[in-house]
């Protein structure tokens, strides 16, 4: 566990703790001696997921989701 740092040097120095927690330390903050918080580096950050990747580089046909052709059907099993 990483040495405990009291509120108000935090408030202080929060700009450097949180480039020590960016580069993997935790820092705990504490309140009259009592830890009260933890100041920890993220993980990741997932990044929003594009929905239109490929827009205007596809095209689904108009008839994308009409019946399979009997012949074809049949190939699958189908009757």
């Amino acid at each position: 566990m990483s040495k405990a740092i009291n509120i108000h040097d935090a408030k202080t120095h929060l700009s450097r703790l949180v480039e020590q927690a960016s580069l993997g330390k935790e820092i705990i903050i504490a309140k009259a001696g009592k830890p009260m918080a933890r100041l920890v580096p993220l993980l990741s950050v997932p990044k929003p997921k594009k929905f239109d990747l490929l827009k205007g580089q596809m095209k689904v046909s108009d008839d994308f989701n009409a019946p399979l052709d009997p012949a074809v059907l049949a190939l699958f099993g189908g009757k």
